[in-house]
């Protein structure tokens, strides 16, 4: 596992297998997942949060799939 500081409040954390997972302050909102693309929560977060998860989309290099908290969640564990 690999932590990785990319702005403000917002860390990703490189787990096995390829998959990054973004925090916004210390909840996992996103995730990458290599063959999937990006995975985001269809949680209905705060302006700022949801900026994060925007930036993380651009950088990750893929679209965004809005899937529910617990697949986001899942990939965090």
């Amino acid at each position: 596992m690999k932590l990785k500081p990319v702005g403000s409040n917002q860390t990703e954390v490189e787990r096995a297998g390829g998959v990054t997972v973004l925090y916004s302050y210390s909840t996992p909102v996103a995730a990458f997942v290599p063959g999937k693309g990006g995975l985001c929560s269809t949680k209905k977060y705060s302006p700022t949060t949801s900026r994060h998860i925007g930036a993380a989309v651009r950088r990750w290099g893929c679209s965004r799939t809005d899937v529910d908290q617990s697949v986001v969640d899942r990939y965090a564990e």
